[in-house]
């Protein structure tokens, strides 16, 4: 996600956490210290605790860590009991480990079309691919925009299905009131250090209101074990650093000023880029975007991009190709054309430089370059 571009002198970074790690770090340090004073550096206390508060702030019963978003996707299919033979509907304008965690348990991702306003998949695209084999709906809250799951939860409930929610850009979003994560069987999040609650390093989380689910990824999560030496099935060395929870449990109980904070800088470019010959990235009706990016679409998008980065001004392409179309899954026999919402985003997409730090003069001096390839 950095790149050269991120680092021209004189522009606006695409991302920063320096000012950041400066705020956290006397706490961070004493955090490090701690744990090691303590020698419990595997599934300590920072892990249990971090997991309790997780799981009450998003509103699960319970909270399992893990060592990254992928393995949280990956663990929850296995909890749920998908594998092989089994299908599960997802969204190929995401990052690849959304339909590789599918992949990785045996099952067949079957991808749907996505909401030309929100990003998110499309409800009444999910409908139209669900068929004797369908497990599970994995919608994906992209960019930190929550998705529909008022209508999923309801076509989930028709048919009988799981609904696994992809939340790795969305830890502090929320839908009709309630934060993602907690809004299906399995919330899953990432922590990698660009998300809107990163650690310094990998970690992942997560969440669920099902105590057998719970138990299951206990065990998934440390080789299958019951207890030392004792081992059920097999499973995973998927545990979160302890001094990474650490860090997280800083982090969690200043995760809404720093949502406000992202919300601050969507609206000054909101504000801004008004008007322009562009579309403005857009919210879910009675939700909260997270803002993990702040992504427009563009009708000459190569364009902007190569011109912004003349600038120093940072950005990211996400996403380049969609899943369905990639090798890794030209076996599925998708074709161009098949998901013509997705396919047109994926030629206009770009994300714009945004986190907690941004200044109103960055976001100002961003929109300018912007308005020189975007006139009204």
């Amino acid at each position: 996600m950095n790149d050269e571009r991120n680092r021209a002198p004189g522009g606006v970074p695409y991302l920063s956490l320096q000012r950041e790690y400066q705020d956290l770090r006397d706490e961070w340090m004493q955090a490090i210290d701690g744990a090691g004073a303590s020698g419990a550096f595997i599934l300590g206390p920072n892990v249990r605790a971090f997991e309790e508060e997780a799981a009450a702030y998003v509103g699960a019963k319970y909270a399992v860590a893990v060592a990254s978003g992928t393995d949280a996707l990956v663990l929850s299919l296995r909890a749920l009991g998908i594998g092989p033979g089994d299908e599960v509907i997802t969204t190929p304008f995401t990052f690849f480990a959304t339909a590789e965690a599918v992949s990785l348990v045996g099952a067949t991702p079957v991808f749907a079309d996505v909401e030309a306003g929100s990003f998110n998949i499309d409800p009444a695209s999910v409908r139209e691919r669900i068929g004797p084999k369908t497990r599970a709906i994995l919608p994906v809250h992209i960019f930190g925009n929550p998705a529909d799951m008022t209508a999923l939860g309801a076509i989930a409930r028709e048919h009988g299905l799981h609904v696994i929610e992809d939340a790795a850009q969305a830890f502090g979003a929320m839908h009709g009131g309630a934060r993602v994560g907690g809004l299906g069987d399995c919330g899953c999040f990432s922590f990698y250090p660009t998300k809107v609650l990163g650690c310094y390093g990998d970690g992942g989380l997560i969440t669920t209101s099902d105590e057998g689910v719970r138990e299951r990824l206990l065990r998934l999560r440390n080789h299958g074990a019951t207890r030392p030496f004792i081992h059920v099935e097999p499973g995973y060395n998927s545990r979160l650093d302890e001094i990474q929870a650490a860090l997280l449990r800083i982090k969690l109980r200043r995760i809404e000023d720093a949502v406000a904070a992202r919300r601050q800088v969507a609206a000054w470019y909101d504000r801004r880029l008004s008007g322009l010959d562009l579309i403005r990235p857009e919210p879910a009706a009675g939700g909260r975007h997270a803002y993990n990016l702040y992504t427009i679409r563009h009708p000459r998008r190569d364009a902007l991009r190569e011109h912004l980065s003349a600038h120093g001004i940072g950005t990211s392409q996400c996403y380049p190709q969609p899943l369905h179309l990639q090798e890794v899954y030209a076996h599925l026999g998708y074709r161009p054309g098949d998901l013509p919402v997705v396919e047109a985003l994926c030629h206009e997409t770009l994300s714009l430089p945004i986190f907690p730090d941004l200044g109103e003069d960055q976001v100002a001096c961003v929109c300018k370059r912007v308005a020189e390839v975007s006139p009204g």
